[in-house]
């Protein structure tokens, strides 16, 4: 079987995008970042999936991008509430993480040159987000064209990286009705920026919002619970 990492937060859309990964009969190896944002609960998350999904290994990296802060995920800002109207405006959010999906793309670059595979899935998604800079085609296509730049096997001719995004053009009504084909669980999933500490869904941010309607739109009862 062909390898591929998958970068997997334990959210909806990339818990959709394994499914695809595994649906296209690749071994899956999962990549989770613990990097300093504001609960864990997404952590928790990924690891029921990737158990669940039965993943040929999943590795949780520790880096802190708290030290740099500038986002409402790693710093000490308010997460927007009730943006109505306001989502995927030409303003990009505070909850922007600074190249965050570099970050994470890097390491799984690494991750896939270590275990000889040429293919990463990203679950970015460029219809139904939150504005971020870093979930654009034209931004995946200079990182697999960097990539192929800068590994061994792309400078020695072996192989090429290629970075799948199977939902980046997909609404987020497409992509739930996708994974339902698909048999993905999501109840298990996180999607909310802040959660009460019990890690209810606060139901009124940008990330509740946008999962929300995608329910409502495909007409299927989202499985986990909101304080609003």
């Amino acid at each position: 079987m062909k390898k591929a990492v998958i970068l997997l937060s334990g959210g909806l859309d990339s818990t959709t995008c394994l499914a695809v990964a595994k649906s296209k009969s690749f071994s899956i190896y999962a990549l989770s970042f613990r990097y300093g944002q504001r609960h864990e609960f997404e952590i928790s998350a990924a690891k029921k999936i990737a158990r669940s999904s039965q993943v040929n290994d999943h590795v949780v990296l520790d880096i802190d991008l708290r030290a740099f802060g500038g986002s409402a995920l790693t710093d000490n800002i308010d997460v927007p509430k009730s943006r109505d109207g306001k989502i995927g405006g030409s303003e990009i959010p505070i909850t922007y993480v600074p190249a965050r999906n570099t970050i994470f793309l890097s390491f799984a670059l690494a991750y896939a040159e270590t275990i000889e595979s040429q293919n990463i899935f990203i679950g970015v998604n460029a219809l139904d987000y939150s504005g971020y800079p870093d979930c654009r085609p034209e931004y995946i296509k200079s990182f697999e064209k960097m990539s192929n730049l800068g590994t061994k096997a792309g400078v020695e001719g072996k192989s090429k990286i290629k970075i799948h995004t199977p939902l980046i053009d997909l609404s987020k009504k497409e992509i739930i009705q996708e994974g339902i084909k698909l048999g993905v669980d999501y109840s298990k999933t996180h999607s909310c920026y802040d959660p009460a500490k019990n890690g209810i869904a606060c139901g009124l941010c940008d990330a509740c919002i946008l999962r929300r309607e995608g329910f409502e739109k495909a007409n299927i009862k989202d499985p986990i619970e909101y304080a609003n």
